[in-house]
């Protein structure tokens, strides 16, 4: 929630140059549709955010689906976005912004099986994964997309209507710059499944598969309760500890019939 009010202050009010995003006869400049755009994604993750603390403290019998369903809405929002972007598809940063939605789409997908597979492991370790790569892939595009020194040779940074596009001085540039575009997502795909992998065989081995996933709700802390009363119960008795009636009456009756 901190970081969606953060990025919703860049957009709206820290970044355009009088603080605000808008005309002073009251509607949206084309430069700024961009930040519209992605403070709408912002928004949508603020508010998946607000109602999945809300519902945790409610706790309702469908708390677990409708949480699966808001994430479900916030990257349905944000493919949305980001395929109907207003900034150029044709250039650099259209690409980034293609591949970025592949990722989308399978956190997108994930989450919505996840409100019929709560208890499959695979399904959520995807999705943690694609929101992983999302980030990675984000920062990326941060880096490559505004910083002078790594723009492709042949392309360059211009400014147009306000913010800084990738432009290149021509068709072989631009292909070029795509084609590497690719290559990093390609390398950048490589590097989170060995970290995935490593990551979880590390894992296992601390483990040794000791442990199985599942939701925590507050019906299993109850069940784990009282697990774990019966079975301190257990080892008190065996150490000695007074028994009840009842179990010594078990134990007479036991006696009785053995003679």
């Amino acid at each position: 929630m901190v970081a969606s009010s953060l990025s919703i202050s860049m957009e709206l009010f820290i970044g355009p140059e009088r603080h605000q995003p808008f005309d002073p006869d009251g509607t949206i400049p084309s430069n700024h549709l961009h930040n519209f755009e992605h403070s709408a994604i912002s928004m949508t993750f603020f508010t998946y955010a607000a109602f999945a603390i809300l519902l945790d403290k409610i706790s309702p019998k469908a708390k677990y689906s409708l949480t699966q369903f808001l994430g479900a809405v916030a990257f349905a929002q944000q493919l949305f976005l980001f395929h109907l972007h207003s900034a150029d598809h044709m250039g650099v940063e259209g690409q980034y912004h293609l591949l970025l939605q592949s990722a989308i789409v399978v956190s997108l997908v994930t989450t919505l099986m996840g409100i019929g597979l709560p208890k499959s492991f695979m399904v959520s370790f995807i999705r943690s994964l694609s929101i992983l790569y999302q980030g990675l892939w984000l920062i990326v595009m941060g880096y490559m997309l505004w910083t002078p020194g790594l723009i492709p040779k042949g392309c360059f940074i211009h400014s147009e209507e306000g913010h800084q596009v990738v432009r290149c001085s021509s068709d072989e540039a631009l292909h070029r710059a795509k084609s590497l575009v690719n290559i990093q997502f390609s390398w950048a795909l490589i590097a989170v499944t060995i970290f995935a992998m490593a990551f979880y065989l590390v894992l296992v081995k601390l483990y040794e598969e000791k442990v199985t996933y599942s939701t925590l709700t507050k019906e299993d802390d109850l069940e784990l309760e009282e697990d774990s009363d019966d079975v301190e119960s257990q080892k008190e008795s065996k150490h000695g500890e007074p028994k009840s009636f009842i179990q010594m009456g078990k134990g007479y009756a036991v006696m009785d019939m053995e003679r």
